[in-house]
């Protein structure tokens, strides 16, 4: 089968494709976001680790128009994009697949794939990605018919990355694609994120809590707390962190075994 390329936009002047400069944003009088810089170069992943509360999601919200922030600023390959609406954000080539998937339940695969290009009309280019959709998820175009609802935890998640890819994003963010699957179907997915990237030039921001999946795929990360973040760096670096392979690892020096938790918090600061 002839393997199409998606056309991946891109901006030759600028290595730097997304950056976040000091993000503050509330839910009501809570504030989620304390100040958040990151930067996102064209053809990386980037991972952002953090348990539940850090404010990952608030982070997605925020670059992709449905959360706006209070303070801060959302730089896309230099254009101020803070502010606009999610709709516009699809057209400049930002692509959001949430966590939990929301794919539309009672619609065909197809169908859900086709809403991936609703705003795009040439048609002939479409069919193209298609292919390329399924030349990394073959089993979607086996389910073409199939309501969405009906298919597995893994199949839901790859018809959600791949209604994605279908708007021929620049970048795509992903809110925790590992989320309720066996690990198994994680090593595949990431497997498949991993190919996209290297071949179709896909840069991705992933959120994510399965720290060592996010660390093995990912160029660079950033880890938040609070709505802050407290650490960042290559993710070769950081799976040399003490504090990443404790906290977020596993990893125990021995002489910690016997001391309870409470004893040797975590101190990012």
């Amino acid at each position: 089968m002839l393997r199409h390329t998606l056309v991946v936009r891109k901006n030759i002047n600028s290595s730097s494709l997304l950056e976040t400069k000091n993000l503050e944003s509330y839910y009501g009088p809570i504030m989620a976001l304390k100040g958040v810089s990151l930067t996102v170069k064209q053809g990386e992943i980037v991972t952002v680790l953090g348990a539940n509360g850090a404010g990952k999601t608030t982070l997605l919200k925020n670059i992709s128009g449905v959360m706006v922030p209070e303070k801060g600023d959302i730089l896309h390959f230099r254009d101020n994009i803070e502010g606009f609406d999610t709709d516009k954000l699809v057209l400049k080539g930002i692509s959001h697949v949430p966590e939990g998937r929301e794919i539309f339940p009672l619609l065909s695969v197809e169908q859900n794939l086709f809403l991936g290009a609703f705003t795009r009309n040439n048609n002939p280019e479409i069919s193209k990605d298609l292919d390329v959709v399924f030349s990394y998820f073959p089993i979607l175009e086996s389910r073409l018919t199939q309501q969405a609802n009906t298919l597995s935890g893994g199949e839901q998640q790859m018809l959600a990355i791949g209604r994605g890819l279908m708007s021929r994003p620049s970048i795509m963010l992903l809110d925790e694609p590992s989320l309720g699957l066996s690990p198994i179907l994680v090593k595949e997915i990431f497997t498949i994120l991993k190919k996209l990237n290297k071949e179709q030039n896909l840069t991705i921001l992933l959120v994510e809590q399965n720290a060592k999946a996010a660390l093995d795929l990912a160029d660079y990360g950033y880890v938040m707390e609070l709505g802050r973040v407290v650490m960042d760096g290559k993710t070769n670096d950081l799976k040399s962190s003490k504090d990443i392979q404790e906290f977020y690892l596993g990893a125990k020096e021995e002489s910690q075994l016997t001391q309870r938790r409470w004893k040797n918090r975590k101190t990012w600061r």
